[in-house]
């Protein structure tokens, strides 16, 4: 194998380590929980809920844990995006798919032009199958928006059309589920290092100097926050209201929400060189300095914020679940007539 190759892959192979440690990853879903307004249905601001959001950002990195490959297959690329890894492959950033599997075969079919740049081998594909990806965290998050909203009207529905208490329960448990889910994605979207190549230390030519140490995701990820002190209660307080992240003028019009992931993320991207900057001015090093706080702050507000304007979109779009109110309908007729 080149050395080029066997250099890429060891890049994707790093991106098996966790983005925000499971702490901060937690306050994530708890500043997003704080910008919910007061309309928000309350089940999810009860505290048994609020601490199973909470628990539930973990929850992905947990899977990276296990040593079963389809899992791993699956799940490691959804926590990363190396934007400078599409020019290679002659693809650009506005015009990507929002379809999964279409921007997948793109990236095939650019391997297989470019076979002089790229091998696509079983020994390349690495024992995951999945060394070969840029990542896929933009896709990750728009589809769980779309398993939120789902939920949101499987709820409602059961609501508003005669649902059993049961049943209505058992919903609010799948959108607790998905919220906090959800809010993992969301976290490591705002980890400017899981949208760059340079995602442990810089890489290849490095002419402004910037730090090649190997413990640096570590430190950004928890390390330099525990060191300096978080203090979540002032930066609860600058939190703003969620609010709606599109509106439509037609109920049918498809909702953007893979083109703003896409955008959050590239607005993280921005943010490695100010990262690495700031690490070599000695702003990240020890207990830091206010310019250092201040930047990973707002990076975990970033998240908080963005996190809280998907959940509150997803409530207040979300539609009747049209076949379920049919089948709701039909169990009413049934249960009259007997």
């Amino acid at each position: 194998m080149r050395p080029f190759l066997l250099f890429f892959f060891l890049l994707i192979w790093l991106h098996s380590a966790g983005a925000w440690d499971y702490e901060l990853h937690r306050f994530v879903n708890q500043i997003a929980l704080k910008t919910l307004p007061n309309s928000f249905p309350a089940f999810v601001r009860t505290p048994e809920a609020a601490e199973r959001i909470a628990y539930l950002s973990g929850e992905p990195d947990r899977w990276r844990n296990s040593n079963e490959g389809a899992l791993k297959h699956v799940n490691e690329p959804d926590h990363f995006f190396d934007i400078e890894d599409l020019e290679p492959l002659g693809l650009r950033l506005d015009e990507l798919t929002g379809f999964r599997e279409e921007f997948v075969a793109s990236i095939v079919t650019a391997r297989m032009q470019k076979k002089s740049l790229f091998e696509l081998n079983v020994t390349s594909m690495g024992p995951n199958r999945n060394r070969w990806l840029p990542g896929l965290l933009p896709w990750k998050l728009a589809e769980e928006y779309g398993r939120l909203k789902s939920s949101f009207s499987c709820l409602r529905t059961f609501e508003q059309y005669g649902g059993q208490t049961s049943e209505i329960v058992n919903a609010q448990a799948s959108v607790v589920q998905v919220m906090g889910i959800m809010g993992h994605f969301a976290g490591d979207a705002a980890q400017p290092l899981h949208t760059t190549r340079h995602y442990n230390g810089w890489v290849g030519l490095n002419p402004s100097g910037y730090t090649t140490n190997r413990s640096f995701h570590a430190w950004i990820d928890g390390g330099f926050m525990r060191k300096s002190g978080l203090e979540k209660e002032a930066l609860l307080r600058r939190v703003r209201p969620a609010r709606l992240l599109w509106k439509s003028a037609n109920p049918g019009d498809i909702e953007p929400v893979f083109s703003l992931t896409l955008n959050f993320v590239r607005e993280q991207f921005t943010q490695v060189e100010v990262l690495y900057a700031a690490e070599k001015a000695g702003d990240l090093k020890g207990v830091g300095t206010a310019a250092g706080r201040n930047l990973m702050e707002a990076q975990l507000l970033k998240a908080g914020q963005f996190l809280g304007d998907l959940w509150y979109s997803a409530w207040i779009l979300a539609p009747k679940d049209l076949f379920l109110q049919s089948a709701l309908a039909r169990r009413k007729l049934t249960e009259s007539d007997k």
